[in-house]
């Protein structure tokens, strides 16, 4: 894992991940949030933090059957062990300071879920200046469809070593092999700093993200994203 684009804009790249009640940015919480951090140590990259917490729910918020089938988070788990929104989002701020860009797979979702959790319980300017990078978009430039994190997984052949368990933590660290994978396939991750593709059949899902360009991303294109 070299990185040496990366590293020569950027301290510490953050990978994220969330599990939430739901699709809805507005309306649907944060259950988990899991961040990994990589930071160049003795000029190699090494991972010097994981995060993962489970998040309160606000007043009369339960977690869906289907999400707690799909992730293995009920909502006796968010009461016993979850901790308070404010508390997540001060943690957040401090993990952001600096150069810290941030990283995940399937961007847009995570960080709109992210800038709601901040605008209600938080600070949501700490996220002005912040560069974002997508993974998915990456994938999507470099592979066919399907187009999941477990599609990633088995096509760099990562599944001796990381899960997809739709659990946040397992799914961040499954994520910091992906883009090392990818870094190691073709050392072009800068390119895609603020550059998010979304399928132009369905179009962006919810707001966009003021810092960020979207582009319609054709799954059969010989041209990375960058180029068109």
């Amino acid at each position: 894992m070299a990185l040496e684009t990366l590293f020569a804009k950027y301290d510490r790249l953050l990978l994220i991940d969330t599990e939430t009640t739901g699709l809805d940015y507005a309306r649907d919480e944060i259950i988990e949030f899991s961040a990994v951090a990589v930071e160049q140590v003795d000029g190699q990259p090494k991972v010097t933090l994981k995060y993962d917490q489970l998040v309160t729910l606000s007043p009369g918020g339960f977690v869906p059957a289907k999400i707690e089938q799909l992730t293995g988070i009920s909502t006796a788990d968010i009461r016993e062990r979850g901790i308070p929104k404010t508390r997540v989002c001060r943690d957040i701020a401090q993990m952001i300071t600096g150069r810290t860009l941030l990283l995940a797979y399937n961007a847009h979702f995570d960080l709109s879920f992210l800038f709601y959790l901040l605008l209600r319980d938080g600070d949501p300017a700490i996220l002005k200046g912040k560069d974002k990078l997508d993974l998915l978009t990456v994938y999507k430039d470099r592979h066919a469809f399907p187009h999941k994190l477990c599609s990633a997984i088995e096509a760099y052949g990562l599944s001796d070593k990381v899960v997809n368990s739709h659990r946040a933590i397992d799914d961040v660290i499954a994520t910091v092999a992906v883009m090392e994978a990818m870094e190691a396939e073709k050392n072009d991750l800068e390119r895609y700093v603020n550059l998010f593709g979304y399928n132009p059949k369905y179009g962006i899902e919810g707001k966009t993200i003021g810092s960020v360009t979207y582009k319609p991303q054709p799954y059969n294109s010989t041209r990375p994203l960058y180029e068109t």
